[in-house]
């Protein structure tokens, strides 16, 4: 098999009365530089597809890119949100730690806007989002809720440093008396 692909045969057909080593030698020639000349076609054909289909996807990105720019995503101002021609709807948040909802909120894919609202004691936070986007958002504020409580949960590192100060200073107090008495008895 291999033997077969190695070698090639190639055809021929020369006219003439009296054919010599030089004219046969022309002739393969000609043969050789028309078969450059069919390889140069294809791949100038090649580079044109490409070329085409680089063009072609180049404008699709920038169509993209385009869209993109004209709706924006995620965190934004309620102006911008407002211009994009849904219903909105509000949740308040009254946690100080808003920057967890903001990861909740990237993962789901959420676009919203944060009003902090200052007129009481502690601070509120009001989120406003599209109302298409409300189960999304439920399962986001399910997300936030067992991050908050998890964050809660966690005991401080200073007041787990202190604890360790504390065990270590008691340590520190014991008298250490080394005895040499083994047992014996004089």
């Amino acid at each position: 098999m291999q033997d077969e692909v190695n070698e090639k045969t190639v055809a021929l057909c020369i006219k003439g009365a009296h054919i010599s080593a030089d004219i046969l030698r022309a002739a393969m020639r000609k043969y050789l530089v028309a078969q450059e000349r069919i390889k140069d076609a294809k791949k100038q054909q090649k580079n044109q597809v490409k070329t085409a289909e680089k063009a072609e996807h180049a404008k699709q990105k920038a169509r993209r890119v385009e869209e993109n720019k004209r709706k924006p995503q995620g965190k934004q101002t309620l102006k911008k949100l407002m211009n994009h021609g849904a219903k909105l709807t509000n949740i308040e948040i009254t946690d100080k730690n808003v920057k967890s909802f903001d990861r909740v909120a990237r993962k789901y894919g959420i676009d919203y806007s944060l009003k902090k609202d200052n007129s009481a004691e502690n601070p509120r936070y009001m989120v406003f989002f599209k109302s298409k986007d409300v189960d999304v958002m439920t399962a986001a504020f399910k997300e936030y809720a067992g991050v908050a409580t998890k964050l809660q949960k966690k005991k401080s590192l200073v007041k787990k440093l202190k604890v360790v100060q504390k065990t270590m200073n008691k340590n520190r107090e014991r008298v250490r008396v080394n005895q040499k008495d083994r047992g014996q008895s004089l």
